[in-house]
């Protein structure tokens, strides 16, 4: 399984940003895809996954209500759209894929994912 992330950048606070990850490889290793950031300093944490068999989708509290996860099945592409950002969203966002869900749903603890991307830098300034 190979990820490839794009799309990050520099917004200002209030902005939107919609992060791609073109995926490759087998299908069944990649069952739950998600979406995972780092800040400096601060642990890795899961931002929205999605069990890419059925559409299931999971959020951080953080993220709910301003982030959407998406995929489209034909390109083989992951999405994350991210709207009404602040500067507390700059990080490295990376794009993960794994095998391992729960009755068809995915969680969003990054050892659970078996398949990395190279990340993306997201920069939000007020």
């Amino acid at each position: 399984v190979q990820l490839v992330e794009s799309g990050g950048g520099s917004v200002q606070a209030g902005g939107s940003l919609r992060l791609s990850c073109a995926a490759s490889g087998s299908p069944y290793s990649r069952r739950c895809m998600g979406w995972f950031r780092q800040a400096p300093g601060k642990e890795r944490e899961g931002v929205a996954a999605i069990y890419t068999f059925g559409g299931n989708t999971n959020y951080a509290d953080s993220a709910k209500g301003r982030f959407t996860i998406s995929q489209d099945n034909a390109k083989n592409t992951l999405y994350l759209q991210m709207n009404s950002l602040n500067p507390e969203d700059t990080a490295i966002y990376y794009c993960a894929a794994g095998a391992a869900h729960y009755g068809g749903n995915c969680r969003l603890g990054d050892d659970l994912y078996d398949y990395w991307g190279q990340g993306t830098q997201v920069t939000v300034s007020s």
